[in-house]
């Protein structure tokens, strides 16, 4: 059957239901990634919803499944069934946790994006302090060693850390007190330059971001975190990091191809 009308009443018709499209979009998008996370990431989700939920504004969650050999990816698809508000982006090999960030933010529609790891060891209940000070900052980072923060972790991780972020400061000149804890805010249109250019996939993406930022001139501040931090980094990892370092320091200084 066809059905004629003029191009008034299509008008008319077409009015409300961009109206209704235009109110759907979010305010703010989660992003999440998630690599073999199936004993986490059901409560990892629904307490970020339980979370968003108290922002009193339209949100989306992304949960980017990053090759996943476990139940990852099925867990989260049957939740997300069952939720307007979850969404699950997966490809099926293993890319990195900066891939996964980045792939995220390609897909988030709100304002305001929040990358939060899905590991529980962050306590998302903090969000609303992030989202606040994004009125004055165009991101928003977690810093284990801002004095407000209540962090558990073992001595020589702590170490670890420290001494990563002194060559952090050293090859690249960024000058925040901490680049990899999982709770980051952003606004998406001032940073859409700056991951256009990223290149880390894996362990040293938190500091590729801020680096670049700070050549982009996007203003950054730190906020207090509540975090624990029961594992050690493998040895393996670490290396992996220091070479992802050496790469962004070589692009920075050398190359500036950013």
């Amino acid at each position: 059957m066809t059905l004629q009308t003029s191009p008034l009443s299509f008008y008319q018709d077409w009015r409300p239901r961009a109206q209704e499209i235009v109110e759907e979009i979010p305010a703010v998008s989660f992003v999440m990634p998630a690599f073999n996370e199936e004993s986490n990431i059901m409560k990892a989700v629904k307490d970020l919803v339980h979370v968003a939920g108290q922002l009193e504004v339209r949100y989306e969650i992304i949960v980017v499944d990053d090759g996943s050999l476990d139940g990852t990816l099925s867990k989260v698809k049957d939740y997300a069934d069952s939720s307007s508000c979850v969404k699950v982006v997966s490809y099926g090999k293993n890319m990195g946790k900066g891939f996964a960030i980045k792939t995220g933010f390609s897909h988030a529609r709100g304002e305001d994006v929040v990358f939060i790891d899905s590991d529980l060891e962050i306590d998302p209940n903090q969000i609303d302090k992030y989202l606040k000070a994004l009125e004055s900052a165009e991101m928003v980072i977690a810093s284990k060693w801002h004095p407000q923060s209540r962090v558990q972790v073992r001595p020589i991780r702590r170490f670890l850390s420290r001494c990563f972020n002194l060559l952090v400061r050293m090859l690249t000149g960024a000058k925040m007190t901490d680049t990899q804890t999982g709770l980051k805010a952003v606004r998406k249109r001032a940073l859409e330059k700056t991951f256009s250019k990223l290149a880390v996939k894996r362990y040293a993406y938190d500091v590729e971001l801020l680096a670049v930022a700070g050549r982009d001139g996007i203003k950054t501040v730190e906020l207090p975190v509540f975090l624990r931090l029961p594992t050690m980094f493998k040895l393996k990892e670490t290396w992996r990091m220091f070479i992802d370092l050496l790469g962004i320091a070589y692009r920075l200084k050398i190359n500036k191809c950013y």
